[in-house]
């Protein structure tokens, strides 16, 4: 799964749901603008600019 999906799964998950993601992540891809939230290349660019705190 790709930062893309991984934001998006969390974001249109159930607010009971227990998903996170990790904070850089959520920050890289909301510094993006609205439009570019939902376009893969750009999002996976942004979340491969910060560091991955699972590795």
């Amino acid at each position: 799964m790709d930062a893309f999906d991984r934001f998006w799964q969390w974001a249109n998950k159930p607010p009971e749901s227990p998903l996170t993601i990790p904070a850089e992540l959520h920050r890289a891809v909301m510094e993006l603008a609205p439009e570019d939230r939902r376009d893969r290349t750009a999002v996976n660019r942004a979340a491969a600019r910060v560091p991955d705190p699972e590795r």
